[in-house]
């Protein structure tokens, strides 16, 4: 049924994924059919979220409700189902351990590399127009993020959750400053180490295999940054975490933390269990505002907020579009189960950062009333 040339044509596979659905209109049980494989999605698969708002407002007679009931008991149970790959279910909330890390971020160096940037930026762009290049608008970010820190040369950075070292290459080669990053992915440190020697950056970048709660105690820093680590933090961790950061921040110095946030918090829904079981095992978004609160408790003074979820969108299509070209090598690369599962996060992540529900905030902090490296006015940001 339904328009030849429709945006988005699911395929049944299994006549139980569509008992299932009559049975369970919801999303996450449409998800578990395309994981297993029993639909098929053609088309654009962030049309497919819209659905939840259609599952919801469904208002059928009981007439009809009983006729469906009867139609979807007269198909047979479905058979394969998407636990059967699945990861097994989180052991503990908000841990940040190693073991959750490596659960996403060490699927495979080769299989990010298929649908990421040159750069290998896994966090959004920074786009002066949708039609901008990803790589372009990636390189912007990293300029944008050195600008924001307004960073001087011989500087001592500290880039908490470095992924593959891009933000730690791009300070060092473009602002002379020298940088430790530090990852809890042993796939991403082996790959950031080698990007390193590479670039003959070896006496200016480190990228250590570190906890930030392990970090020194007698280690400052003059610029401390977080991209898209946060979101594995924890809200109860907060305290412990902001605590942390400014201990190792010079009385003069400029945090900058950027992470993705949530209009309601972390609430426990279908979608969010989904995302724990699957994704993140530890994580848990926040309000800002909550994310604001907990900085300035631990003693920083807020000096700029801003706002890139139009950015996030963006970027996720772009990651969608080059994943689903590169099926057959992200498959073989990792596996089918992988593949059909990163396509539906992102895709999924792209409605909800579109719809406004969730968003990406950068904060930029300094230490209570003596952040004087941050100029009176934001001239600077915007420079060519």
């Amino acid at each position: 049924w339904g328009a030849k040339d429709a945006d988005c044509t699911l395929l049944f596979r299994d006549p139980g994924a569509l008992r299932e659905l009559v049975l369970h209109p919801r999303l996450s049980c449409l998800a578990d059919c395309y994981l297993s494989g029993a639909i098929e999605v053609e088309g654009e698969l962030e049309r497919v979220f819209g659905l939840g708002t259609h599952f919801i407002g469904l208002d059928l007679s009981m007439a009809t409700r009983l006729q469906l009931l009867r139609l979807a008991l007269s198909l047979p149970a479905r058979v394969a189902r998407a636990s059967q790959d699945s990861p097994p279910a989180r052991a503990g909330i908000s841990q940040n351990s190693a073991r959750s890390i490596a659960r996403h971020y060490d699927v495979g160096n080769e299989f990010y590399a298929l649908w990421l940037d040159p750069e290998m930026v896994y966090s959004c762009a920074y786009f002066a127009s949708p039609e901008q290049s990803l790589a372009a608008a990636q390189r912007d970010k990293l300029d944008y993020l050195c600008r924001k820190l307004r960073l001087v040369e011989g500087q001592r950075v500290l880039d908490i959750g470095c992924g593959w070292g891009a933000l730690s290459l791009w300070a060092a080669r473009h602002y002379g400053v020298r940088v430790q990053g530090i990852t809890l992915s042993r796939a991403q440190q082996r790959l950031a180490v080698q990007r390193v020697e590479a670039a003959g950056l070896a006496d200016r970048v480190r990228i250590d295999l570190l906890d930030y709660r392990d970090l020194p105690a007698d280690v400052r820093y003059d610029r401390v940054v977080s991209v898209g680590m946060f979101e594995h933090v924890g809200v109860r961790n907060f305290p412990r975490y902001f605590a942390t950061v400014r201990r190792v921040l010079k009385p003069d110095g400029v945090f900058l933390n950027h992470g993705i946030t949530s209009s309601s918090g972390w609430e426990r829904t279908p979608l969010t269990r989904f995302m724990n079981r699957y994704i993140f095992p530890d994580g848990e978004l926040a309000r800002v505002s909550e994310v604001i609160d907990a900085m300035e408790a631990a003693g920083f003074e807020t000096l700029d907020v801003e706002n890139l979820r139009r950015h996030y969108a963006l970027t996720l299509r772009h990651w969608v579009s080059a994943l689903e070209r590169s099926r057959d090598a992200a498959v073989a690369r990792s596996s089918e189960f992988t593949w059909r599962l990163w396509r539906l996060y992102m895709a999924g992540c792209a409605y909800y950062f579109d719809e406004g529900s969730i968003a990406v905030h950068q904060v930029l902090a300094g230490q209570r009333h003596q952040a004087t490296a941050v100029p009176l006015r934001r001239d600077d940001l915007y420079r060519s």
